[in-house]
């Protein structure tokens, strides 16, 4: 661990590589923090860029998960922040849904982030009112979807999980929320537009107002909204904002 890393404050971001997970870091790394970005794929150029250090982690083992804190711990210091922001979304009508398709679902939406979180319980706890946890969630977590329940139902659990979790620590002073975007303008969305595009010979403009009919807004989140809100939550500006669910949707969700 160098000198200079020690003096700086040291964030954990999961699924670092690309959109939100990228737009955090980036935004994390101008307000001082140093970083570890994980992927399964290790960030590497990413991390290079903002000075950072970047390991693999595959989010569903216990072991990997360890192993990667351990790393993350020798290049900076304990973790003062974790971001939980890895995920994934898969798609099937309800009487389609398979238990494997459930079970992945859980695992990477809801298993990964709590095993993240007790892999840095100690650190966190021991930063006191400077430690955080923010989990990115979803408005999934505060409100239901056609056609991907499985998604929906482990994105409303990382949303208990924060607010539990929130209550354990509030009096050792780390803060623990989530924040919930709506569609945001990801990779993700875009595979999405293009696949309704091809399914329904819809043009592109169409199948993309099918993710932005829901904002009132009218448009998809940008990926630096859901980074503000983030490295908001992290800063000591937040220490009062405790197990909430901060809805960055256009209004989706009141």
């Amino acid at each position: 661990m160098s000198a200079a890393a020690s003096i700086r404050p040291h964030a954990l971001v999961t699924g670092a590589s690309r959109g939100i997970g990228a737009s955090i870091a980036r935004r994390l790394a101008a307000d001082g923090w140093a970083l570890t970005l994980t992927g399964r794929q290790p960030p590497t150029a990413l991390a290079a860029e903002l000075g950072g250090t970047a390991v693999a982690m595959e989010l569903t083992r216990a072991d990997s998960v360890a192993d990667a804190v351990a790393a993350a711990r020798a290049a900076h210091g304990p973790v003062v922040a974790l971001v939980n922001n890895a995920g994934a979304v898969e798609t099937a009508p309800f009487g389609r849904t398979s238990p494997a398709l459930w079970q992945r679902m859980m695992d990477v939406n809801l298993t990964g982030p709590f095993l993240c979180c007790q892999a840095v319980l100690a650190d966190v706890r021991a930063a006191g009112p400077r430690g955080r946890i923010v989990n990115v969630a979803s408005t999934a977590a505060l409100k239901g979807y056609a056609y991907v329940s499985a998604y929906t139902a482990a994105k409303h659990g990382l949303l208990g999980l924060t607010r539990s979790l929130a209550l354990e620590l509030a009096a050792e002073g780390p803060t623990v929320n989530a924040v919930c975007p709506g569609y945001t303008d990801t990779d993700i969305v875009r595979d999405g537009v293009a696949r309704i595009a091809e399914r329904t010979g819809r043009s592109a403009d169409e199948a993309r107002a099918h993710f932005t009919q829901a904002n009132p807004q009218g448009r998809l989140v940008q990926p630096d909204e859901v980074a503000a809100a983030v490295a908001w939550l992290c800063s000591p500006a937040a220490g009062a904002v405790n197990g909430q669910a901060i809805a960055l949707c256009g209004g989706e969700t009141m």
